[in-house]
């Protein structure tokens, strides 16, 4: 991917930096070459980004021809309001409250140069409030009020006000950013796109694991695209990569749904998108949702405390409880007894305003249907936990922890029951066209879908048992299709 600077003056950018060129604003915004340019990454290092400024109007531009600019609009934006700034830097204040703790005075000012700051005790801070607000050159203001720091503000930082002192570090700190996407040996032009896959090596339960994750890198490198393992501290990298996959669990107050809405923002192809998260990850919209599309599921009940005294007699005991946003079985109880019923009901309601509870259904295996792009993709059974009603039985509340998983098996999906397929594509697709898992229960030749999962489980061994190396090649043809047509190769 090529990468244009663009100043106001050259005399703003004083160095050379190899696979870079250098652009004046005014050329960039009226020189129809540029327009023509593809795959580009452009950085702004214009002395304003004011409305209507020429700053403002060449991330603009860059945005409606498909070069990638930092900041983009969005992030100019949000930098001008107090409310954004304070609401998404909330979940940093910790890092704040420990990296500043030190400081003998009140005030204090945090230069951040492509996420990196001269002293290293604040590469961290620095790195954070890059990966929330992607401009180049930051500027961030805390202040100490009644024994807490507080970021007070968080501006953009022209070119002219970087200190001199500065320079050299900004320069080397530009130099790692633009290299940073290409390893060592590799040569750029033998790779069409690049594709970052989201992961987490601390999380217990991974939708994939390491041997898939290496399969589906394989996959998409044979279909023309770099591939790079990325964390949660690669957020402020996003604009890099045309593609997104990922395989953390996915929530909605999480950085995984941040990574989903910015990629899309960017205009990256990504699964799961953010909407499908939002739709999948709360228990309660897919209730409302499977009625209105009149497809079956277990009796259930929208409960809050207006009626959870009504859980009991509308449903039956034994039933189920389930947490609006759980997962791999946590947030979910099931409660035999009216005691049982109004102590679980109470610990739920304290986390959230609804509640969901389904009537009881108890069977031997539940159908895991894959589908991608609005076609089955494998099919399995996923039999309960030994002596548990659940597929995975967590060995403390809460779910976290130890936990023993039942058996699994997968079929080709002809040979699944055809109304099982037919139930999981219908309920997949009024969510949306991405990567998802449905939840079955097959009983009496009727079918009732339990769950219809986003970022669903694709692990050696068992969703590929049947298609092996071609399921991770049938849904990396799915990005390859979604980017040519984005770049309009197709």
């Amino acid at each position: 991917m090529k990468v244009l600077i663009v100043v106001d003056n050259l005399r703003d950018w004083q160095v050379s930096i190899p696979g870079t060129e250098v652009a004046l604003a005014r050329d960039y915004l009226a020189n129809p070459e540029f327009a023509r340019l593809r795959n580009l990454r452009l950085f702004n290092f214009c002395r304003s980004f004011r409305y209507q400024s020429s700053g403002y109007y060449v991330s603009l531009l860059a945005e409606a021809r498909g070069h990638r600019p930092l900041p983009d609009v969005v992030t100019i934006q949000d930098l001008k309001s107090r409310s954004i700034i304070k609401l998404s830097t909330t979940d940093i204040d910790g890092l704040v409250q420990k990296s500043l703790k030190p400081l003998a005075s009140n005030e204090f000012t945090l230069s951040i140069y492509f996420g990196r700051n001269l002293a290293q005790r604040y590469q961290r801070l620095s790195r954070q409030l890059f990966n929330q607000f992607s401009a180049p050159l930051l500027r961030a203001r805390f202040a100490r009020k009644s024994g807490e720091w507080q970021l007070t503000s968080l501006k953009p930082l022209a070119l002219g006000d970087v200190p001199e002192g500065h320079r050299e570090f900004l320069y080397e700190a530009a130099q790692d950013y633009f290299a940073r996407r290409r390893s060592p040996g590799r040569k750029p032009q033998s790779w069409r796109f690049d594709m970052a896959i989201l992961v987490s090596p601390e999380e217990p339960q991974p939708p994939s694991d390491e041997r898939a994750l290496r399969r589906f890198a394989r996959a998409a490198r044979e279909r023309g695209f770099a591939v790079e393992f990325v964390t949660r501290e690669d957020y402020g990298s996003l604009g890099e990569f045309d593609a997104l996959f990922i395989r953390e669990t996915t929530l909605v107050n999480h950085h995984t749904y941040r990574f989903a809405r910015r990629a899309s923002l960017d205009g990256l192809v990504v699964i799961d998108d953010p909407e499908s998260i939002l739709r999948c990850t709360n228990k309660v919209y897919l209730a409302e949702l499977l009625e209105r599309h009149r497809i079956g599921a277990p009796k259930t009940l929208i409960v809050h405390r207006d009626n959870a005294d009504k859980v009991a007699a509308t449903l039956g005991l034994p039933c189920v409880l389930k947490q609006p946003d759980g997962s791999f079985s946590r947030g979910v109880v099931k409660v035999e007894t009216e005691a049982e019923l109004k102590s679980e009901l109470a610990r739920f309601l304290d986390k959230s305003d609804l509640v969901l509870a389904q009537a009881f259904v108890p069977t031997e295996f539940d159908w895991r249907v894959g589908i991608i792009d609005r076609k089955p993709l494998f099919a399995c059974r996923y039999y309960m936990a030994r002596q548990h009603w659940q597929i995975y039985k967590h060995h403390q509340p809460g779910g976290g922890g130890k936990y023993d998983e039942g058996e699994a098996d997968t079929v080709p999906v002809e040979q699944a029951p055809a109304h099982v397929v037919e139930t999981a594509l219908k309920a997949a697709n009024a969510i949306g066209d991405g990567l998802y898992g449905v939840d079955v229960k097959e009983f009496d030749a009727n079918c009732q879908v339990i769950e219809v999962n986003d970022n669903p489980s694709v692990e050696s061994g068992y969703e590929d048992a049947v298609l092996g190396e071609a399921l991770y090649g049938r849904i990396m043809d799915v990005f390859l299709d979604r980017v040519q047509r984005k770049k309009g190769e197709t």
